[in-house]
């Protein structure tokens, strides 16, 4: 069972998320900030990760590039959900190694399709 860990400090999205990823069958692990996701990531060591951008005491790019230095978590695809829709903020992720960006809102159902094809791959 693919474990997913969903980082965003508003509730009802952490919610909807973990509604739509458990019903479809994945293992859901929550964090509202991204110093609490870090911790979460190293410890659960998840198959992927949901990252928002805007959060208290770490910012989802913050968390990212440290993501990213640790052997242990630099692997694991990591997809930003974001309000923050500016080009320069989607290149800086991808260019920090992001598998996916996306905007809110967000379809869940598009949000699963694509966890589905990176988790699922036919």
């Amino acid at each position: 069972m693919p474990k997913i860990l969903v980082v965003d400090d508003e509730v009802h999205i952490l919610k909807i998320i973990d509604y739509k990823l458990r019903t479809a069958g994945y293992t859901v692990i929550t964090a509202t900030d991204g110093l609490e996701g870090l911790e979460k990531a190293r410890v659960e060591r998840p198959d992927l990760i949901l990252l928002d951008v805007m959060m208290p005491r770490m910012d989802g790019f913050q968390a990212l590039e440290a993501l990213k230095r640790d052997p242990a978590t630099k692997a694991i695809p990591v997809f930003m959900l974001t309000v923050k829709g500016k080009e320069m903020d989607r290149l800086r992720g991808l260019q920090m190694g992001i598998a996916a960006y996306i905007t809110k809102p967000f379809s869940p159902n598009a949000l699963l399709a694509r966890i589905d094809e990176t988790l699922r791959p036919a």
